[in-house]
């Protein structure tokens, strides 16, 4: 009887680390947080000013409804038009001074695989 010898698959296994979020200076995170910040409050008043029309929508013609749905419409434009000007003067600042106040700057975000 003749033996085989047993033959196994052998596959070189890599584990991978997932990137670490790395920031060299703190002036970067700033930035970073401050650029965050204001993505967040033009998202949030656009779902503000998306949910005034809606209730203006469903108001059914009642004066109480329409005008607390008018009321939600103009503080979300003029929510807005706050975020969009405080965009403005940081670009201003930006170029003026030569600092970066909007953006990543530098720092290094996971990325996926």
């Amino acid at each position: 009887m003749k033996l085989i010898p047993e033959v196994f698959a052998q596959a070189k296994i890599e584990i991978k680390q997932p990137p670490q979020f790395r920031v060299s200076e703190i002036g970067q995170l700033i930035s970073a947080v401050v650029g965050t910040l204001m993505i967040l409050a033009a998202l949030i008043a656009f779902l503000y000013l998306i949910m005034g029309g809606i209730s203006w929508i469903t108001s059914g013609g009642d004066k109480a409804n329409m005008e607390t749905a008018r009321n939600k419409i103009t503080h979300a434009i003029v929510g807005l038009i706050i975020v969009g000007a405080a965009w403005a003067i940081m670009t201003l600042v930006q170029n003026f001074l030569g600092v970066n106040i909007i953006g990543s700057g530098g720092i290094t975000l996971p990325q996926p695989y």
